[in-house]
């Protein structure tokens, strides 16, 4: 009985759980978005091969978003450990920035591509404030080559390289 009961006690504590805290995962230093991105080139189907969290976040499955030419965008992206699913429409906002209105946090403000390679085939996503940061990826998963590009660039922007995951 007092097995049970202990058992009891456990689940009521997991039920009870706060979320997760805001998560920040970059330091407060200069950060640069691509200031020669071509919006134009962002149409396709992208999947998201990388994502920040933090310690001890759930997992969640690598998603993925679509982007039509006028920059509107269906996704499903795991942020943080959660699922988070958003539909609108991009707007740039200046160099290499766009803002998607209405999106739930930390989505909202705006996002920066701080690098596309030259064949826009990966983008390497982050946030001035460092609420998220994301690779998303043409055909798949990014290769070893483009993930450590975008790692590169992660890290001269402040971002935590601890937290980087690369997901399923």
């Amino acid at each position: 009985m007092p097995r049970l009961i202990a058992a009891l006690l456990v689940l009521l504590a997991a039920c009870g759980a706060p979320p997760l805290p805001e998560a920040r995962f970059r330091a407060q230093v200069p950060i640069y978005s691509n200031a020669t991105l071509d919006s134009s080139r962002l149409a396709g189907q992208w999947h998201q091969s990388a994502a920040f969290a933090v310690p001890g976040a759930p997992a969640c499955r690598a998603g993925g978003a679509g982007i039509a030419p006028d920059l509107s965008i269906t996704a499903t992206l795991c942020l943080n450990g959660q699922t988070t699913r958003l539909q609108g429409t991009l707007r740039p906002s200046g160099p290499g920035r766009v803002v998607l209105p209405g999106a739930p946090a930390p989505l909202d403000g705006e996002w920066w591509v701080l690098w596309a390679d030259v064949d826009y085939r990966t983008l390497a996503i982050g946030t001035p404030d460092g609420r998220f940061g994301m690779v998303l990826n043409r055909g798949g998963p990014v290769p070893p080559d483009r993930i450590a590009a975008a790692r590169e660039l992660f890290d001269f922007n402040g971002y935590d390289l601890s937290r980087l995951v690369v997901l399923p």
